[in-house]
């Protein structure tokens, strides 16, 4: 389970302040996937991040109940002077994983080859992913953050993250951030819209899906006009 309790966090941008979250309260349940959807800007990432902890918000407080992952995909916590095994080895020491065994996982599904044993920094931008991707799925957390990561790599690579993610949410619940819809019909059950710093819930995530493609053409979706609310709207 993980509750926020009166969450708000703001970012001043371009002399306006920007509302990622104004007061929420909010349980994401265990054992479930659940979408979070919203507009570009909206501040799914940031939202993802004060989950994983990350980041700090202005005021409430984030309970969470079990293991959860730094947000799938972001590759920026990698050592840039260590090579890729070098930086999974530690990763393993920090969350008490088998050391060996969580490199050789890595190693294959990560599919860097050399490169695997070179420093980081001279990545790309896709091979980082792809080591963070199977650096994440090696560890056996309660709830994954996953931030458009199915996204990486070549078609073989996605489907192959797709479906180690699939096999992982059996376990595990997950947030899930993604502009696949059918992705996020196929590995979640309901969904949250966040717009303008509040969410709005909904049990099936069809109907979160429905609210966000309404807002991505700038209008609300039918029944919001009807002024009959029928999600659970968290302010």
């Amino acid at each position: 389970m993980i509750e926020l309790r009166n969450v708000s966090k703001s970012y001043y941008l371009g002399g306006a302040t920007k509302a990622v979250a104004r007061n929420i309260s909010f349980v994401f349940p265990s054992g479930t996937s659940v979408a979070l959807l919203g507009r570009n800007g909206a501040g799914k990432s940031s939202m993802l991040s004060m989950i994983a902890g990350t980041i700090e918000p202005d005021s409430g407080e984030i309970i969470a109940n079990g293991t959860i992952s730094w947000p799938v995909g972001f590759a920026g916590s990698f050592h840039p002077d260590l090579t890729g095994r070098q930086n999974v080895r530690f990763v393993a020491r920090i969350y008490g994983v088998d050391t060996d065994e969580m490199v050789d996982f890595a190693c294959d599904f990560a599919d860097l080859e050399k490169h695997f044993d070179q420093p980081v920094r001279t990545y790309s931008s896709g091979m980082k992913a792809r080591l963070a991707f199977a650096t994440s799925m090696a560890v056996p957390f309660d709830t994954y953050l996953i931030d458009e990561v199915t996204a990486v790599g070549d078609a073989a690579f996605r489907a192959k993250s797709q479906a180690i993610l699939s096999a992982r949410l059996e376990r595990s619940g997950a947030i899930i951030v993604s502009h696949s819809m059918q992705l996020l019909e196929q590995l979640c059950t309901s969904g949250v819209v966040l717009d303008r710093g509040r969410f709005f819930y909904y049990a099936r995530v069809q109907k979160a899906i429905e609210h966000h493609q309404h807002l991505m053409q700038g209008r609300l979706p039918p029944w919001m006009q009807r002024a009959r609310p029928r999600p659970r709207v968290v302010n």
